[in-house]
């Protein structure tokens, strides 16, 4: 079971800018926990996303030689793959692709043609570097845009990636409105139909349905899920505000309850959640 930790997505929509030095001190407490995956950071227009305006310089300040964590950095057209794709220390690039012609405008200010186009020119970019590309399919469980939406175009959609030799997608539930069953009906799917590729959940929940989402997930064979401690983050177009990533602890707890090994240290993970404090303040 691999668990994403994504302090990245957590941090990301905060207003006010976190210092470089607390947003590495952060990280390196994540880094001691034993996540398979950081989503650390991102290779994006600093007008885009401020907040992660100092990646390249955070990165600088890890000390990486201690973990078994790989990091993981999003991008948003082959120029930020081209500048992530020049640090060795990163494994994975993250590209945000959806099947919605609307949330791909305002997410990328680019059709889905043109972003196809460019993830082509990413993985490229990737295979060339020895990095791996991480798709998330975001709109992957529904369309609250009203674009046309049917599990089929999801699946249509992980065609054209599995044709351009993408090996991880990770389905997003991005307004956080996805049912247990659509879940659980879209994975069972997906995953038998292209073997090659590994699947994770990039989830968003209300507090009170995290367990049931995770469970949806972990029935349907998925053994890749995102989170971020205590749940902060999400996306800022869910219409609740209460909707966020799902908390790391609780699907942590979740899937221990099932006599799912993790391989975590549970007093780093205590000083983590602890330390987090500092940064959502």
């Amino acid at each position: 079971m691999k668990l994403i930790e994504c302090p990245r997505d957590a941090m990301q929509g905060l207003h006010d800018f976190v210092p470089t030095e607390l947003k590495a001190a952060y990280l390196q407490k994540l880094l001691a926990v034993g996540f398979d995956t950081l989503d650390f950071g991102s290779f994006v227009s600093p007008k885009a996303i401020p907040q992660m305006r100092d990646t390249a310089e955070v990165l600088g300040k890890l000390e990486l030689s201690g973990t078994k964590t790989r990091l993981l950095a999003i991008v948003a057209n082959p120029r930020g793959a081209e500048d992530a794709c020049r640090f060795p220390e990163i494994a994975f690039l993250g590209y945000p692709l959806s099947v919605s012609e609307t949330f791909q405008q305002r997410n990328t200010n680019r059709s889905i043609a043109a972003a196809l186009d460019d993830l082509t020119t990413i993985q490229e970019a990737c295979e060339k570097a020895g990095k791996t590309l991480v798709v998330y399919l975001s709109m992957g469980f529904g369309n609250p845009y009203g674009d046309p939406y049917s599990p089929a175009l999801t699946v249509e959609f992980t065609g054209k990636l599995a044709e351009r030799g993408v090996r991880v997608v990770a389905l997003s539930d991005t307004v956080g409105t996805a049912t247990p069953a659509a879940i659980t009906a879209l994975f069972s799917e997906l995953i038998p139909a292209f073997p090659a590729i590994e699947f994770g959940a990039h989830l968003h929940s209300r507090p009170d349905e995290v367990e049931i989402k995770v469970a949806a997930a972990y029935a349907a064979g998925v053994r890749r899920m995102d989170g971020a401690l205590r749940g902060f983050g999400g996306c800022p177009m869910a219409n609740d505000t209460l909707t966020g990533n799902l908390p790391t602890e609780r699907v942590a707890a979740w899937l221990t309850r099932q006599g799912v090994e993790l391989g975590l240290d549970e007093a780093a993970f205590a000083e983590a959640m602890a330390f987090s404090a500092n940064v959502f303040v």
